[in-house]
């Protein structure tokens, strides 16, 4: 359920009956055609210092931020509050939303729209997740040779937007 409707779910089922019958196909087979994209949710959380915390996932060689890849029929900030909890052991609540960037495919992976939502300030985080080893606070520059360029690219966008109060749209992390 999205995180909109967590507290109210009575409120996401009036909203998806006041949708009405779900649209059917006028040409069969039409919608599996489709391309599937992928969507992911993420939070860019600072400590009092202005650093940035950075996960250090088992399962690849670089850092990113906390998150992760969207469920079928979850938000994306649904995504990064769930991926918080259980990266984090935190419950947070999440603010504005401060970058939509669209990466094109890398090998295995599909196409992906990624959204960045305001973490807020959390100094102290812990790693509580088997898929982690370990977090980190670092400065955009320190963690520049440890994250993919996209991510830098994205991460300065949102830290722009922090300031300026202007949510960005971009294009592998370059704004368009």
């Amino acid at each position: 359920m999205s995180a909109l409707h967590a507290g109210d779910p009575a409120a996401f089922a009036t909203d998806v009956l006041d949708e009405g019958p779900a649209e059917l196909e006028y040409e069969p087979g039409i919608a599996s055609r489709r391309p599937t994209k992928t969507c992911a949710g993420g939070a860019l959380i600072r400590d009092s210092a202005g650093r940035v915390l950075f996960v250090v996932p088992t399962y690849k060689p670089v850092l990113d931020i906390p998150g992760g890849m969207t469920d079928d029929n979850e938000s994306p900030k649904a995504t990064a509050v769930r991926e918080i909890r259980e990266e984090l052991g935190l419950t947070v609540e999440l603010g504005r939303l401060l970058v939509v960037d669209w990466t094109p495919r890398n090998g295995v992976w599909r196409d992906c729209h990624q959204f960045v939502f305001d973490g807020g300030i959390v100094d102290d985080a812990t790693a509580h997740d088997d898929e982690l080893e370990a977090v980190v606070y670092l400065t955009l520059e320190e963690a520049k040779p440890r994250i993919y360029p996209s991510l830098h690219r994205r991460l300065t966008l949102a830290l722009e937007a922090l300031e300026s109060g202007s949510t960005r749209y971009a294009e592998f992390g370059r704004e368009v």
